[in-house]
């Protein structure tokens, strides 16, 4: 029973990553179409953030009142629904509306289940959790290719995304079953272990949360800066066609969905703390091909090296939150670290876009460079302070599957 959740739980990180890649990898088709500015893909993006924070940050009431299945049901439904709007659109002003619905489904899936895997199963199925995503966000650009390669245009990529989605929301409404019984069980198992809520007050006061929520904030900066721009880039700099460029940005989603299946085997010799620094590394040298004067096959490569090493990031911080902090501030701490990762998704992606419009793209691994800096800072500074208690993680099960 526990196994087939986790199976639910996989598909509905599907779901999630499915349409994280489509507008970076559309946006060349998107704006001159749109008669838009380059950097207005930042104004698109930042509304998706602000929405995704808000519903974030409501996630725990949320998942208290209807349970984490029937959350995770209506988000996945609230994306496609907005997706299949965003492929009727036809003026920017219309992207701009539809953002609004899709920010608000992805927050409280991606809150609520990243904090369930984290004190319910071991680091391994973090990594495999958060492959899923990676499937999903691979599949995304190549299916935006295809629609654009195929003379179906952006719009027609966004409508086989928003119908996969449905498919998606019928699973998930079809398995709320298993996450009744499930959360029964967890229930009278835990009971006793019901941690403390928070105030955001509080959780700052705790060492290490600081430099936790900066460290989380630069990666989302990094892994959506990629995601949004690495087409653009390539279009605008490196001058290639729109078409191979959307094809090009997929592979930093499949460094990630590699990466994060290897991960899950590696964490079997290598603690959460080692596999983030493992990844910073591979980051930069990402950057470092990137910023090399060579072709369209080391940007291929670049792009593939930088989607590895984000691999492991963010699913390790997650589930190394109970060791830095204990089992009974994880959930609060999560929380915010969450709505952190997604204010830096709102705001380093269209900041890199007013740059790309008034200085150059050319900046593109330059930016990147610099915010990965200050994440490896942040990460070493969490690990002075903080030190791990693992002893206190025997309060909550973590079920080896």
């Amino acid at each position: 029973m526990f196994q087939m959740l986790l199976v639910i739980i996989y598909i509905s990180f599907i779901s999630l990553g499915l349409p994280d890649s489509l507008l970076g990898s559309a946006w060349p088709s998107i704006y001159p179409e749109l008669e838009v500015p380059v950097s207005y893909a930042g104004i698109i993006s930042m509304i998706i953030a602000m929405g995704t924070i808000v519903s974030s940050l409501q996630s725990d009431r949320l998942t208290r009142k209807l349970g984490t299945g029937k959350v995770t049901a209506v988000s996945v439904g609230i994306t496609a629904a907005a997706l299949f709007g965003f492929s009727v659109s036809g003026s920017f002003w219309m992207l701009c509306l539809w953002a609004v619905p899709y920010g608000l489904g992805a927050g409280s899936v991606d809150a609520s289940l990243n904090n369930y895997v984290a004190l319910h199963y071991k680091s391994r199925h973090m990594s495999w959790l958060h492959c899923m995503w990676g499937v999903g966000a691979t599949i995304g650009p190549y299916i935006m290719g295809f629609a654009l390669t195929g003379g179906m245009d952006w719009n027609g990529g966004y409508r086989i995304i928003s119908v996969l989605q449905i498919v998606l929301t019928i699973i998930l409404v079809v398995s709320l079953p298993l996450w009744k019984r499930q959360t029964s069980a967890s229930v009278s198992e835990n009971a006793a272990a019901e941690p403390k809520a928070l105030s955001v007050r509080e959780i700052l006061r705790i060492p290490g949360a600081k430099e936790v929520m900066v460290c989380f904030f630069c990666y989302c900066a990094v892994e959506q800066t990629a995601a949004l721009w690495a087409s653009s880039y390539l279009t605008l700099y490196k001058g290639v066609p729109a078409e191979t460029a959307a094809r090009f940005a997929g592979m930093f989603f499949i460094g990630i969905t590699i990466g994060r299946a290897v991960s899950g085997f590696i964490t079997i010799k290598l603690n959460d703390v080692q596999m983030i620094r493992l990844g910073q590394g591979f980051i930069g040298l990402g950057i470092l091909i990137l910023l090399l004067p060579l072709g369209e096959g080391a940007s291929l490569a670049g792009l593939i090296v930088i989607g590895l090493g984000c691999a492991p990031i963010y699913p390790c911080i997650i589930h190394s939150t109970p060791d830095h902090f204990g089992t009974d501030r994880s959930q609060a701490v999560i929380g915010v670290q969450m709505a952190s990762a997604y204010i830096g998704t709102c705001l380093m992606p269209p900041l890199f876009g007013l740059i790309a419009n008034h200085i150059s793209a050319a900046l593109f691994p330059i930016y990147m460079l610099a915010i990965l800096v200050l994440m490896v800072v942040m990460h070493e500074i969490l690990t002075r302070k903080t030190i791990p208690q693992k002893e206190q993680a025997k309060s909550l099960p973590a079920h080896d599957i």
